[in-house]
């Protein structure tokens, strides 16, 4: 955990705990690691209610917890049918209760339970994708989303020694059959490892390399961010303003990245030559053009064309992947949160941003009115602090330096 801080004086975290040996182990380590520190453990557990009996086991393993003396909160997903991409699917919806109940509670520090064995078949699985130097670089022990620290402290530990620490303790675990369905490609890969303890020499040259390509990953992330410093302006609006001079390019990607408000960077073949002469240009659902007033260099601010319709106007609403609607003080019932786009032209007085600018800032309408754009406190600061609106793509263009574990 030394290693992935900075940590409040009491630290207050987080654990997703399936029930199975390796996050239950987890819940019990963090759980000492917290106290030790006059802080706590929130575990949480989700049920994806894909099996019938997933219900009976999730009840089991909070009473489980619960007997150990740490808190545990149950959440269940609906919805879920089996089928094409279930694993991403349920991926997806697990991390969005996840993230939900750790806003809820105020807790900033998510903690997962992957451990060595499932370092080597991350690895394997970008092998056979044929995924790049920074694909091999392998599951991040710390990786920053939009409200969450994602933490995974046993990325280089054996998954026998987690069974060997909850044996220690006389603590039972589920067994989850999911681990050895044959039909999915994780699972498949585990049973050809032939390395259930996670303590072969396999095991440890995929977790030595992931190690190995993640201090060249995290030099590029140092450096990255160093060249971001120095060459570009990120506004709260949503858009940036660059110096003109080069970029480094896996920079480039990763500013493209959080103005688009995209899930993953643009591919690199598209943005090298661009990223080493910056020129108005349009690339991944962002425009560069002439910075104006705004100085010598040049706008990189989101393509309008390529911006996502409106969304209702809720408490924890996504608008074009880059904007997150807080709790609004109130709101009509049917409002909607999306572009100010042609409205712009009448509010170019109210601010000294260029028009590319405004017409990508997000707004609140109720039906063809608008009623705020809070970014130029519009039609008055009081109204607009009722709805707080702020830039939160899914991945900041400079975050947590990228880390790695000991082999």
């Amino acid at each position: 955990m030394a290693a992935l801080g900075p940590f409040e004086p009491a630290p207050r975290i987080a654990a997703a705990v399936s029930g199975g040996a390796d996050s239950t182990a987890l819940a019990l380590l963090a759980d000492t690691w917290a106290r030790e520190r006059g802080g706590s453990l929130l575990a949480l557990v989700v049920d994806h209610r894909l099996r019938p009996e997933s219900g009976q086991e999730a009840a089991a393993t909070t009473a489980r917890l619960d007997a150990l003396g740490i808190a545990t909160g149950l959440l269940a997903i609906g919805g879920l049918t089996r089928g094409p991409a279930l694993a991403e699917r349920a991926r997806s919806a697990r991390f969005a209760v996840l993230e939900a109940a750790c806003a809820e509670a105020g807790i900033l520090h998510l903690l997962l339970g992957h451990h060595a064995g499932d370092q080597a078949e991350t690895l394997l699985i970008r092998s056979l994708g044929g995924s790049g130097p920074a694909g091999m670089a392998g599951t991040a022990p710390l990786v920053e989303i939009r409200r969450l620290r994602l933490l995974r402290p046993l990325l280089a530990m054996p998954p026998a020694r987690l069974r060997a620490t909850l044996a220690s303790a006389a603590v039972a675990w589920i067994e989850d059959p999911s681990n050895t369905d044959a039909a999915a490609l994780r699972p498949r890969l585990r049973l050809m490892r032939r390395d259930r303890d996670g303590e072969g020499s396999a095991t440890a040259a995929l977790v030595a390399a992931a190690t190995a390509s993640g201090q060249r990953r995290a030099e590029q992330g140092r450096s990255g961010a160093d060249s971001l410093a120095e060459d570009a302006v990120l506004r709260p609006e949503g858009f940036a303003v660059l110096t003109g001079r080069p970029l480094a390019p896996a920079a480039f990607a990763a500013l493209l990245q959080a103005l688009a408000g995209a899930s993953f960077p643009p591919a690199t073949r598209s943005l090298v030559a661009l990223a080493g002469a910056l020129r108005p240009a349009t690339l991944a659902g962002v425009r560069l053009l002439p910075a104006g007033r705004l100085g010598p260099g040049l706008l990189a601010v989101r393509e309008p064309a390529a911006m996502a319709p409106p969304v209702s106007a809720r408490a924890g609403a996504i608008w074009d992947g880059r904007f997150r609607l807080g709790a609004p003080a109130r709101v009509p019932p049917n409002a909607m949160l999306g572009a100010l786009g042609d409205d712009a032209a009448r509010l170019r007085r109210s601010s000294s941003l260029p028009s590319a600018v405004l017409r990508t800032l997000p707004a609140v309408r109720l039906g063809a009115a608008l009623l705020v754009v809070p970014h130029l406190f519009y039609p008055d600061r009081k109204e607009c602090e009722g709805f707080p609106v702020h830039f939160s793509p899914p991945r900041p263009a400079a975050a947590a330096p990228f880390s790695f574990g000991d082999a």
